[in-house]
Formats: structure tokens, sequence, C-alpha cells
């Protein structure tokens, strides 16, 4: 850092001393020339007459006069020269001064060495920084990799938390870096290419920078997309450059995120192979075949989108081994949110069980938000510690969006709201399948929603049966049955609830087989659209009598679950009317609260 602050002081030091060199040229030539006045011929003959002008200097068709106060006026005579001649006739007591004309004035010499001279300094410049390899601009062939040096801060796998398998795959890399001889004693070779595959968020980036600390190596790192540019050939040289850095600092590690940015499927763009991309991603196959892993160089890259690599790509001999990079279950997300609470002060580790379980599908990215939401919270409320409040608060906000209790609803529009939040929870409450009720809220948030029941699962499920999936749909339409009892009327407030219960329906129907009139079938294909990315695509793989087929059973399965949430939200009116009346009093119910209401 400090040779680079000593070498920008020098090249501001330079630029100060070009623009003062061209300053002082243009003051030599035109700053310190005296101004003359242009006046016409017959009063630069009076001014001669009246005894004002004392010498006069003639060159060309230029007549300079110098008068008695040291200014000086100028006039033009005849291309003969006749006014000159027959002034200094007439008035002889006048010094005339007859000068040639020079084809290369000063000013002509400066207006044309000034810009050479400019110009000549700056390309000066230039190579100069090129020689010495400091120019950026230019270096359109070097990789932008990222060094990560053991001066950077260390992560090793004590940092990574719920994702233990991926890590004792990645364990294996690291002994290879440290005692490679292990391996190859026995003929084993350690794979050329690891691929990370899992949803954004999960961690794919940290466990590969846990791979560098834990093996105490130097690390490159860069996106997939800084290989690509406007000039052709560009990704290439940046692809050799990479490979030539991470082999001149073995052993090491080289990391490219988001690889399907260049190592999409070739063919599926409109450039065909002429494209800049498949281009650069030739030259990565190349390099990976040619990538010995004898010099302990192993190259890392991380994808959420393993579906569009370019089979060459993942075949054997380049990318060996693909780890996979779950979502985190129970236990890992309570231990990413202890490995994150390490830096804040918590009242309480107690209070990250509840918040794990109220985090079913959250990556580890979010559970992060939420201890960094849950600590700026407190401080914003003074607080010495951070508790569940804060914690709960911050989880609802990533979750689910902003309180915006700014946003004044009318009484009618709070009375729908809460009727709607009543009927969820009713319903939920009484089909036994469902998952406990945490919390009911008719504060509007920001993600568009006036009011949200929130649900507080015991445990992970890695398996759910038909009647659980029901209870789930019955439970979407109770907001809707308890709009309909109480006002005779219904609003579209439902139209997320609705179209969650018919995906769920629909899916049952053609890709679970839990329909009882159509069997244990699945409807569509998966379809790899290339020119589109190759992106899944479903279309109708059956006639239209099984199309109208599925629509009917999909359509019985919603009406049973509507008319069980309206039986439900008939049977259970009195609770309905008290938790709305709770609800319009105090806004926010938790779970021991409408426990005590039904």
């Amino acid at each position: 850092m400090m040779n680079d602050g000593h070498a920008r002081t020098k090249s501001g030091l330079l630029w100060i001393l070009i623009f003062g060199l061209f300053f002082g040229i243009y003051y030599m030539y035109f700053g310190q020339q005296e101004k003359v006045e242009e006046v016409k011929t017959a009063s630069f003959v009076d001014a001669i007459h009246s005894g004002d002008v004392v010498s006069v200097v003639v060159k060309g068709q230029d007549v300079t006069g110098k008068r008695r106060d040291g200014t000086s006026i100028r006039a033009k005579q005849d291309p003969e020269g006749k006014l000159a001649m027959g002034l200094m006739e007439k008035y002889p007591k006048v010094d005339f001064d007859f000068q040639k004309e020079s084809p290369f004035s000063g000013a002509m010499a400066a207006t044309l060495l000034v810009p050479i001279l400019l110009a000549g300094v700056i390309i000066w410049v230039f190579m100069r920084q090129i020689s010495a390899g400091n120019n950026k601009a230019l270096a359109f062939g070097k990789s932008r990799a990222r060094l990560h040096g053991p001066a950077d801060e260390k992560v090793t796998f004590e940092d990574v938390a719920g994702v233990e398998e991926a890590k004792e795959e990645l364990m294996e890399i690291v002994d290879f870096l440290k005692d490679p001889k292990r391996f190859e004693r026995l003929g084993g070779r350690i794979p050329k290419g690891v691929l990370l595959v899992g949803s954004p968020g999960t961690g794919k980036t940290l466990l590969a920078r846990s791979v560098a600390g834990e093996a105490g190596v130097p690390f490159f790192s860069l996106s997939g997309s800084d290989f690509v540019e406007m000039f052709v050939g560009v990704g290439a040289a940046r692809v050799r450059d990479l490979f030539g850095q991470g082999r001149s600092h073995r052993p090491s590690i080289i990391f490219i995120d988001e690889i399907d940015a260049v190592g999409r499927h070739r063919g599926s763009g409109l450039g065909g192979g002429h494209d800049e991309r498949e281009q650069t991603l030739n030259q990565l196959l190349t390099e990976m075949d040619g990538f010995s892993t004898e010099g302990g160089v192993v190259l890392l890259a991380a994808t959420n989108r393993p579906d569009v690599l370019d089979p060459a790509l993942l075949r054997g001999g380049r990318f060996d081994r693909r780890v996979h990079v779950d979502l985190p279950d129970l236990n890992g997300r309570e231990a990413i949110l202890k490995v994150h609470a390490r830096r804040i002060q918590l009242e309480d580790q107690s209070f990250l069980t509840k918040i794990a379980r109220g985090t079913p599908g959250s990556s580890g990215a979010d559970l992060e938000n939420i201890i960094n939401e849950a600590a700026l919270l407190a401080a914003r409320r003074n607080k010495e510690k951070v508790g569940l409040d804060d914690l709960e608060e911050a989880r609802d906000k990533v979750c689910w969006g902003r309180e915006r209790r700014s946003m004044m609803l009318e009484e009618e529009d709070k009375r729908i709201t809460a009727y709607h939040e009543a009927g969820h929870a009713v319903v939920g409450r009484a089909v036994p399948l469902n998952e406990p009720i945490h919390k009911v809220t008719i504060i509007p948030r920001s993600m568009g929603m006036l009011g949200s029941t929130i649900l507080l699962p015991e445990k992970d499920r890695h398996h759910t049966f038909r009647e659980q999936i029901l209870a789930t749909i019955c439970m979407l339409y109770g907001g809707r049955a308890a709009e309909e009892a109480a006002f005779g009327d219904i609003t579209g407030g439902a139209c997320n609830d609705i179209e969650r219960a018919t995906e769920l329906a629909r899916r049952m129907v053609c890709e679970w087989g839990m329909s009882r009139v159509l069997g244990p079938i699945a409807f569509g294909a998966k379809e790899e659209t290339l020119f589109l990315g190759r992106e899944v695509t479903r279309h109708q793989a059956y006639s239209e009598q099984t199309a109208m087929a599925i629509d009917e059973e999909v359509k019985e399965i919603l009406a049973d679950c509507y008319q069980k949430a309206k039986i439900i939200i008939a049977e259970k009116r009195a609770a309905l009317d008290r938790i709305v009346a709770k609800l319009m009093e105090q806004e926010v119910l938790d779970g021991s609260e409408l426990e005590t209401l039904m």
C-alpha cells in the first residue's frame, strides 16, 4: 500500500509539472505581449500630426506607433507602403524603423510548439507507466482477480456453519494442499476442479475462502463476468493470465464466482461459435485440460444455475467434483445464527433456537441479515443487549418487510383485515395438521401486505402427507371464508392465498400423484429450450380430455377445502369475533394470546 501511495504521489507531481510547463510557455509568448490598440489610418495620422507618437515601426502592412505614455497604436497601410513613406517625409522628427516581415512569428511558434510539446510529454508518461506495469486502463488482457494473502482477514471452517457435509468434502482439498505427497503416494490425484452448487446466499464464496484460510495458501477470486469485455479476445487473454498467476503463486486456489456468466452452454446465443463469451469458455476448457495438479493449484467455482453450464465444463478431468451447498436445516440455521451472534451482545443464547425454528427456508445470508437488523434495532432503542423482541422484529422485517405504521387504514379496512387474518388463525388452529401459529398482526408491511399470520414450525419437514397439504389449503382459504361470513361479500385481499392454494392443488395432481381420480401419474414433461438459456419449461404432453380432467380435479380439491374452511368459521364464529376485537384493540396477537381467545 505504501508503494502504491508513493507511485500516486510521483504521478501527481509529474502531471503538475506538465501543466506548469504548458502554462509557462503560453504566458511567455502570449501573456507578456504588449496590448496594441487598432485604429483607423486617419486616426493614426492625426496622432503623429499632434506629436503624440514619438516612434513608428513598419512591418509589412502593419504600421505601429509608440505614444508618449508608453501605449501603442496600430493601423493598416496600402500594399505598396505609400502611407509609411509619406509620413516619414512629412514628419522627419519621428523615428521610423522599417523591419522585414517574418513568415514564422513567435506567436505562431508557440501555437504549434505548445500542443506538440504537451502531446510528447503525455505519450512519454503513458509509455513509462506501461513499461512499469502501472497502467490498468490499457492492460485489457490482465486478469482482474483479487489476491487474498496471509495479511488479509483469515476465514476458516469455524466461520462456516450449517453445511457440514460440504465442509467434509472440501477438507480433502485442504489436506492435499498441505500434504500433496500423501495422496500421490498411492497414485491418486486431487480433483482438478470443484464446483460449488447451491441457492443464492448459502455460503459458496465463504466456503471457498475458508478452504484457502485452512490451507494457508494464496486465494485468487473473481467473478465470471470479469472475463467478458467489449474487445474481442480479451476474455481468453484474461483466462490465460489468471491461470498463469495461479501457477506463479503455487500452492494456491483460483476461485471463479458465478461461473455461469462465462460457462453457459455453447450455441445458446445468437453469436454462435464466434461469440466472445464462447471464445472465453473455449480458452477456459483448454486451460483446465492442461491444468496440472502436481503444482498445488486448485480451481474452485460457484454457481446457482448448474443446469445452464456447458457439458464439456462438467465432464471428468475438468470439474471432477460437484459439492452441493443446500439451504440449512433447523440445526444448521441455529449454528449459523450463533456464528453471526458472536459479534453482538445477546441477552440469552436460547433466543437463537426460537428464531431458527421460525425461519425455515432461509439462507445463511438471510440469517446474517436478521442478526444485523436486530443489533441495529437494539441500538436505536438505546438497549445494552439484543433481546428476543429485537430478533423477532428483525426476522419479520427480513422475511415479510418493514412495518408501515405510518400507513393509516380506515376503520372499515382495518376491520376487514382483522377478520381476514383471524380467519386464517381460526382455521389453522382448528385443523390439527397445521403448524403452530406464532403471531397474528394487522400492521401493514412494505411488501404490500395489510396483515399476516405467521406460523412457527416445530421442525423441518422433509416429507409432507396429502392431508397436511389439504390442511394448508384450508388455512389459506380461511381468510376468504371469514370475510364472506362477516360481511356477506368478499374482497380481493385473498388473491395471494388463492394463488398459493391453486399451485399446491395443481402440484398434487400433476407432480405428486395425489389425485384419487387420475391416479399416481405425472402430467407434463420438462423441456430444455436451448435458445432461451436452457430454461426449464413445461409443455402439455397429454390430451385435451386429460387436461379437462386435471382442471376438474384441481377445482374439486379447492372447492372441498374452501367448503371445509367455511364450516370451521361458522362453528368458531364466537372465537373469530373475540380475536377480531382484540386485534382491533392492540393490532398484534402472539400464539399464547390466540390460544386463550380460542
